[in-house]
């Protein structure tokens, strides 16, 4: 298993059908949002339901999330909400293809496997915090800057730019 910002190690004997409730403690908060160059993270809030099925665990539930993050355009803090369901199934290693090649349908893409007798259930959550999190998210202020700068719309600055000026100029 690995050690991370906000490990929560789940053994299979302790799975029963109750809500988990996992939020971190402030100096987890600061490393996870220095992990995702968040500039501050407020609130992280996992209530999850395990299932045993066997070895497999199914893990249902909600993410709340509230933090500040860099308009990928001026710099400047914006605040962010993050409103999730969370599906995973954790499955023991030993049950992982071998050296093959392997297709995944939309069921499999949260499957996790784990080594020996349980599973890190806060690793899990800070990926899916990961993954919601938009890296070029941008902020209220971020046309103004474009503006500035002489950037206009994604179409107008984007590859195709220098065509669209040739097509408008007239020939002399």
């Amino acid at each position: 298993m690995s050690e991370n910002e906000f490990s929560r190690l789940i053994k299979l004997r302790q799975v029963s059908d109750a809500l988990i409730v996992l939020e971190p403690n402030k100096a987890e908060m600061a490393a996870i949002a220095g992990r995702f160059n968040l500039s501050a993270l407020h609130r992280l809030k996992a209530e999850i339901t395990l299932i045993a099925n066997g070895s497999e665990v199914i893990a249902t539930g909600r993410l709340l999330a509230d933090f500040l993050q860099p308009c990928a355009i001026s710099g400047e803090d914006f605040p962010v909400h993050v409103d999730e369901d969370l599906a995973f199934r954790f499955v023991p290693e030993s049950q992982a293809p071998k050296d093959e090649e392997l297709e995944l349908g939309a069921e499999d893409c949260d499957v996790i496997f784990y080594p020996g007798d349980g599973f890190d259930l806060g690793d899990a959550v800070v990926e899916s915090l990961g993954l919601a999190i938009d890296p070029y998210a941008t902020g209220p202020n971020a046309d103004v800057v474009r503006e500035d700068v002489g950037l206009l719309d994604k179409a107008a600055a984007g590859p195709f730019a220098a065509l669209a000026a040739l097509k408008t100029s007239k020939p002399k």
